[in-house]
């Protein structure tokens, strides 16, 4: 796959420019679909929230942007509908619009679903993470960003990059993501951890790491 992993998703020129190279074509020319999932599991989020970034004020962030052709893909239910009947929809996707939330609850969701043993066989597709849905790509999140706890009671996720992410770095309304609260994040974190604001994502296509932003970001080493 081919992977855009931001804080608040496509927020400026910049990001919009990387994931227009991703896909090598006019957003206007691309199906998207939108995996919502991962705002049940938090607290914060919840229905209100996916409501927001479908059709709502923040729409223009990841479904709003004009695309083709817009569905969306809610794990919760796939379990109960026959692979017949999304699987072929998936492969045939240009991008997964993945939503924030508690990236652990959407890990869950993603193996419970079936999904995630597919992400490897996806390699045109673009995966467009916001927030937890750009934390569920990394080996862990840490207990810090911990809303929801799986049946295992760990913070993993998937780890389909070596790397994690301290989201929502510096925003006006999260009094706890300050660099101070990423620096002691990212201590106990065994693998480089990014930090980055609302204006910043991550691209990584074949292993290749590069910073996208109109913001600030930081990178610690473990």
């Amino acid at each position: 796959m081919k992977l855009l992993l931001a804080s608040a998703g496509i927020s400026n020129p910049s990001i919009r420019d990387a994931l227009l190279d991703l896909l090598g074509k006019p957003i206007a020319e691309a199906t998207a679909l939108y995996i919502p999932t991962a705002a049940y599991g938090h607290p914060y989020a919840g229905p209100k929230a996916v409501w927001n970034s479908i059709a709502g004020p923040h729409s223009g962030l990841q479904c709003g942007l004009g695309w083709k052709s817009l569905g969306v893909l809610e794990l919760t239910a796939l379990p109960s509908i026959d692979r017949k009947y999304w699987v072929p929809l998936v492969q045939e996707t240009d991008v997964l619009l993945v939503g924030g939330g508690d990236a652990t609850y959407l890990c869950y969701w993603l193996r419970q679903s079936g999904l995630a043993d597919l992400l490897s066989s996806l390699s045109n597709t673009v995966w467009v993470g916001q927030s937890g849905g750009s934390m569920v790509m990394t080996p862990r999140i840490g207990k810090y960003f911990m809303e929801w706890t799986p049946p295992d009671g760990s913070d993993e996720t998937l780890g389909l990059v070596d790397f994690t992410i301290f989201p929502h770095l510096d925003h006006p309304d999260m009094p706890g993501n300050t660099l101070a609260d990423a620096e002691r994040w990212a201590a106990g974190m065994p693998r480089p951890a990014y930090a980055i604001d609302d204006e910043t994502a991550i691209r990584v296509v074949d292993g290749n790491i590069e910073v996208v932003s109109e913001g600030h970001w930081k990178l610690f080493s473990p």
